[in-house]
């Protein structure tokens, strides 16, 4: 009867709570996500009553959103990592879908000339968020059926390269420059870890970063942020304001900030302050202790993602590292890059800080991705459990 049951019990999608939980990964998301919610509260005060008369009106949002994150993160982690390895295919096609639905006229919505957004109703959706995670699946899927194949020879390179290449056009054409560097920058380190051969694979990030340099100077609007970002000060009035007003507000904070709540760059004078640009809030408020506590806690969360990769490699499993390597590069190359920005080291890209800054569609992607993180743990940790003989369990 209990070997009945428990075969049972290893047949249902749901998790046991015997196999436990990565406590440290589990640990640095719930704090970024409390002090998120405290950012947003913080950093939006003066837009919030600006525009809608309600100060905390943005966190109010941005509360709704993140129970909704772990509604959506709770429900993949009970997914078995073997059906989105089946669902590659059917991701991209859902992921080339909603790119191509949020250009069509009249159903993506336009703001600041840029067609990103799907309107839901509840909130915006933009559709490179969701996109680009269903991308990453699929990318992850193709290391995990042919990873001889990206070992051996040329052709298992380019054949995931060349199938991003239409959805990243349609990302340029919303357009959405950030969210395509972000994409080919995670998929080229999934390839590599993935053991694609060396020398074909840095052929191909020279060509794909010569692509994305000439497509960087070919809108008039890009290279004139280049040139703003080169030097924000020779035209602080007009393109330059928004990296100098960034960058006076992580000068006020010197060593360990003005006070929590005392930003005065929150005061309008800062744009996007409280969704790009939370970074140089925070570093205003917090000062450079506030920002080595953020890097540690980031750093935490690739430190054990990339753990959870290596044990799935190590136990032969080699979608569920794929899978666990790529969302790990997500969140820390997309941190990484928005705090640059802020700090004036690369040009602005309009990429938020994950699980800080404020946005539906953004909190939600990055809670399903932790989801899908931890159901690689999970499955790791079950594995683990079943391959230990019964008189070493406990």
């Amino acid at each position: 009867m209990n070997a009945l049951a428990e075969r049972l019990t290893i047949a249902l999608p749901l998790p046991k709570a015997r196999y436990g939980l990565d406590a440290w990964l589990c640990g640095a998301v719930a704090v970024l996500l409390a002090w998120g919610l405290v950012m947003v509260a913080s950093a939006s005060v003066a837009q919030a009553e600006k525009l809608t008369g309600e100060p905390f009106y943005f966190l109010y949002r941005q509360l709704l959103f993140a129970a909704l994150g772990g509604v959506l993160g709770a429900t993949l982690y009970c997914v078995p990592m073997r059906v989105w390895a089946r669902s590659g295919f059917a991701l991209y096609a859902l992921a080339f879908a909603l790119l191509v639905l949020v250009l069509v006229p009249g159903v993506g919505v336009t703001v600041n000339a840029a067609r990103r957004w799907l309107d839901l109703g509840l909130f915006r959706l933009q559709a490179s968020e969701p996109a680009r995670l269903a991308l990453i699946v699929f990318v992850a899927s193709y290391i995990g059926r042919r990873q001889a194949q990206l070992q051996q020879g040329f052709r298992g390179l380019a054949l995931p390269i060349a199938a991003l290449v239409p959805p990243c056009v349609l990302l340029l054409a919303e357009p959405d420059f950030g969210a395509v560097a972000i994409l080919m920058g995670v998929v080229f380190l999934m390839l590599f870890l993935g053991g694609a051969r060396i020398g074909y694979y840095l052929g191909m990030v020279a060509a794909a970063g010569a692509g994305l340099a000439l497509i960087a100077v070919a809108a008039p609007y890009r290279l004139q942020r280049l040139l703003n970002f080169t030097n924000p000060w020779a035209d602080v009035e007009n393109g330059g304001w928004q990296l100098a007003q960034s960058l006076i507000a992580v000068g006020r904070g010197e060593w360990f900030g003005v006070g929590l709540g005392n930003s005065v760059q929150k005061l309008l004078y800062l744009p996007e302050m409280h969704t790009d640009f939370i970074f140089a809030i925070l570093a205003e408020e917090l000062g450079l202790l506030g920002i080595a506590v953020l890097l540690v806690l980031f750093g935490i969360v690739v430190w054990r993602g990339f753990a959870i990769g290596r044990v799935a490699e190590a136990g032969g499993r080699a979608f569920e590292a794929a899978l666990a390597y790529g969302l790990t590069g997500w969140i820390g190359l997309q941190a990484l890059i928005n705090m640059a920005v802020n700090l004036g080291l690369l040009p602005t890209k309009g990429l938020t800080l994950p699980l800080l800054s404020y946005g539906g569609s953004s909190l939600l992607t990055v809670c399903a991705m932790f989801g899908l993180l931890l159901r690689v743990d999970y499955e790791n940790r079950a594995a683990a459990f079943q391959s230990t003989p019964a008189e070493g369990r406990r």
